[in-house]
């Protein structure tokens, strides 16, 4: 496999959508040059620049980078018979040459020379997103398919850019990745009790707790 680099890097700017609060930022769009990247408050994007409307769901500490491998990007594509662009899921991070999805909660990334970000969760699909993509069930089949992506915190800020490499400096060996996380949390709630494992965001927490009854 290929150098696991940053293709693009992607922000958005509010603008008006028919879902939910009525604006989004969710149509991010490549940029030139270094971003900025730094731990977000509650809410707030990790990345200079990138707009988040809906607060309440997204952004905040946990949520402060979103990647998406370009490799799944182009099955999406091929499956939904239209292109899609860099950026089109909402990504902030396009990459190329890494699993994302095989990614281990709690993983360390380490981005082009001053970077580190920390494996989180896995996006789950909401209503804007469907919106947003306009395909008719695709939250249904977003989540069938199991290749969510995922968010990442900031565990030392910095500058990131595209052609940036990415560095895998720590996997934990748990084996509990963002694809079966997201599986866990959608359609096998049977798998919850597996992820109570240190790193996991309190939210997930909760739904295993809920589920073993502690």
């Amino acid at each position: 496999m290929d150098q696991a680099r940053v293709r693009t890097v992607n922000v958005g700017k509010s603008l008006p959508i028919e879902a939910k609060i009525g604006r989004s930022g969710i149509d991010k769009r490549p940029v030139t040059g270094p971003v900025a990247v730094t731990a977000p408050g509650p809410g707030g994007s990790g990345l200079a620049g990138d707009d988040i409307c809906d607060v309440a769901n997204h952004g905040g500490p946990d949520q402060a980078v979103y990647a998406y491998a370009r490799e799944d990007l182009d099955r999406w594509a091929e499956e939904l018979g239209r292109p899609l662009t860099d950026g089109q899921f909402g990504e902030n991070l396009t990459t190329t040459g890494i699993d994302v999805n095989a990614a281990e909660v709690g993983e360390v990334w380490r981005i082009g020379d001053e970077l580190v970000l920390q494996v989180t969760t896995p996006r789950i699909p909401c209503r804007t997103f469907a919106v947003w993509l306009d395909e008719r069930g695709w939250m249904k089949t977003f989540t069938q398919r199991a290749l969510p992506g995922a968010y990442l915190r900031v565990l030392r800020p910095g500058a990131v850019r595209a052609g940036d490499p990415i560095v895998v400096e720590q996997r934990p060996g748990h084996g509990i990745t963002i694809a079966l996380t997201f599986r866990a949390t959608t359609l096998e709630p049977e798998l919850l009790p597996r992820l109570d494992i240190d790193g996991m965001p309190d939210e997930i927490r909760r739904k295993v707790r809920r589920r073993i009854g502690a």
